[in-house]
């Protein structure tokens, strides 16, 4: 009964203006202080990978006087005189709480202002626009400084997501799309619209800004429970009177916006370098109506990934979604917009399988996903039987079909990259639905030039010209065509011999031969192929589309063994035409090897 006429008496003092050391809410914003204050999230931001963007290293450029040059001691005084000469509607007192703010900012976080402040130059205008639709105060665009850092791929250890930090349950209730593919919080437009219309409605709730600011961090629930522990009329109130009422995070919340709109507007005076725009960026938007990978866009109008990305952020798995039925827009720098509506059916159409969503499966279908399997190349003295075939073709310029016996391990892509068609094309000659194909399964393909037809494992071979030709030229294609299969002929007659068991009785009349001479003889055919001449590279044509990666893969090499083969390379860019040599020795050739080998005991 003691115990609660005490709280009784407690929470009545506290209920009574002037009691308990209670001031005037007026008196609270200049001399409260806090001797425990946790400073947030964004203050433990990797500053150093924010500063290494892609953005700020394309598009802006700072000095580092920031690094070079200490903080400026300012006085109490003329930080309250600069914060109250801020053309603000919001209040923006000054008090011992917001210079501890207001000194991390200028001390510890310079590197970070710096990168904020050209990331800014991007984000500013988005920002701005959304608040003054809402007919919202222009110094709230220095909430997104405090929630992320600007970072539209910022989460918080609470999942709040985004510039404007929404929790799920939020962005959702606003009507923003929330899925694997698509997070509309990372949107710097949809969000900026959306959160606006959030801080207008608290706004609406509260009636006083420093309130509806710390309810926009830590929910209206949490606000109106500290409004009634500290008791009185609500209307009363402003976030000082609350602060010892609400939670450690919270209260650092709305000082921070302070030391925010400060720094934002005082950083020269604290020698925090200034950040230029090296070009302007200016974006523009296209619809989307189908599914599309943000690779299809940049192989096709030659646009960093990273770029495509940062203009991007709601697209999370670098997909855009878009159907018939819903549609999405995606961001552009504006002088791509035209060639972005030129050449859609070309970026559509570009790699359109390796992207495309699989709708349909059957049992033993192999998808074609934008990260294929390992591609099992054909070993050195095949690929040269093939590019003497594919010479010859070329040569005779008449239009023939080869016969392909699917390897293990090979897809529609490998075997169309080998002959220099399309996976459409031998899915159209073969009347495939799917792009799956089994081991053995014989496949029609076109040609321009002699008729050739596979063989066994797979290989091409020439057929007999027709009757017209001369005999002369008969017999000379038949001995290049010979002189091209026996490498390969020979090196499969020898690893079947060295398959077979080795004898310890007579067979077949014939004397055996001891294990010791077995091991001799395999040892000396192993020498003699050692010692058989291979080439030490293949020439290829470069195609509409290629580049260093697609040719590594199709050729089953690194692209670091690519470049060593190929020093005149500069860079990556490649050219429809250009000539790379492919080389077949090494670490590939033997992977080749074993795997060929592995597919024939299947």
């Amino acid at each position: 009964m003691k115990r609660f006429l005490l709280s009784t008496i407690v929470a009545a003092a506290l209920a009574i203006p002037g009691c308990a050391g209670a001031k005037n809410v007026l008196d609270l914003k200049e001399s409260i202080t806090d001797t425990s204050i946790v400073f947030p999230e964004t203050f433990e931001k990797d500053t150093r990978k924010l500063l290494e963007s892609w953005y700020l290293k394309n598009y802006t450029t700072t000095d580092d006087r920031y690094a070079r040059q200490g903080d400026v001691n300012v006085s109490d005084d003329e930080l309250r005189k600069r914060l109250a000469a801020l053309p603000t509607v919001i209040d923006m007192p000054f008090n011992q709480i917001v210079k501890e703010y207001i000194k991390r900012y200028t001390s510890k976080g310079r590197a970070q202002v710096a990168a904020i402040l050209g990331l800014n130059l991007y984000y500013t205008p988005i920002f701005e626009q959304a608040l003054e639709k809402a007919g919202l105060p222009l110094e709230l665009k220095y909430l997104p400084v405090i929630e992320s850092g600007l970072d539209p791929n910022a989460v918080s250890k609470h999942g709040a997501t985004g510039l404007w930090q929404l929790m799920l349950g939020t962005g959702k209730g606003l009507g923003l799309e929330v899925n694997s593919l698509v997070d509309e919080r990372r949107d710097p437009y949809l969000s900026s619209e959306k959160a606006a219309g959030y801080l207008k409605d608290l706004y609406d709730t509260y009636g006083d800004w420093s309130l509806a600011i710390a309810a926009y961090n830590c929910g209206p629930g949490n606000v109106n429970k500290a409004l009634r522990r500290a008791g009185g009329d609500p209307k009363s109130h402003d976030f000082w009177s609350i602060y010892n009422y609400l939670s450690p995070e919270t209260r650092g919340y709305v000082p921070m916006f302070i030391a925010a709109n400060y720094v934002m507007n005082y950083h020269k005076e604290h020698n925090i370098s200034p950040v230029l725009a090296t070009k302007p960026l200016i974006t523009d938007t296209v619809a989307i109506h189908n599914w599309l990978h943000f690779n299809q866009v940049s192989e096709v109008l030659n646009i960093p990934v990273d770029e495509l990305r940062i203009l991007n952020p709601q697209f999370r798995a670098d997909i855009i979604p878009a159907s018939a039925e819903r549609q999405y827009y995606l961001i552009l720098p504006s002088q791509q917009v035209h060639a972005y509506i030129v050449s859609e059916d070309e970026i559509l159409a570009h790699d359109a399988e390796k992207y495309a969503r699989r709708e349909l499966a059957e049992p033993g279908d192999v998808p074609a996903t934008a990260s294929e399997p390992a591609q099992v190349p054909a070993d050195a003295a095949e690929e040269v039987a093939v590019a003497e075939v594919k010479r010859a073709d070329a040569a005779s310029g008449v239009r023939t079909s080869v016969t392909h016996k699917v390897l293990a391990g090979e897809t529609i892509s490998s075997i169309a990259g080998r002959y220099g068609c399309t996976a459409g094309d031998i899915k159209s000659w073969n009347n495939l639905r799917r792009n799956a194909v089994r081991t053995g399964q014989q496949l029609k393909i076109y040609t321009s030039g002699a008729p050739v037809q596979a063989d066994a494992a797979g290989t091409e071979a020439v057929q007999k010209p027709s009757a017209g030709k001369k005999a002369k030229d008969v017999k000379a294609e038949e001995a290049s065509a010979r002189q091209t299969q026996a490498p390969v002929a020979a090196s499969r007659k020898r690893e079947k011999a060295e398959s077979q068991p080795v004898a310890s009785k007579k067979r077949n009349g014939k004397k055996a031969y001891t294990e010791e001479q077995a091991g001799t003889r395999g040892k000396k055919n192993r020498n003699a192929r050692k010692r058989e001449k291979q080439p030490k590279n293949i020439d290829v044509e470069v195609k509409s589309g290629d580049n260093l990666s697609k040719i590594a893969k199709r050729s089953g090499v690194s692209v670091e063994e690519l470049r060593k083969a190929n020093p005149k390379l500069k860079g990556d860019m490649l050219h429809p035409g250009d000539k790379l040599n492919i080389p077949t020795k090494g670490k590939a050739a033997k992977q080749s090897k074993k795997n060929r080998k592995k597919g024939k005991r299947r």
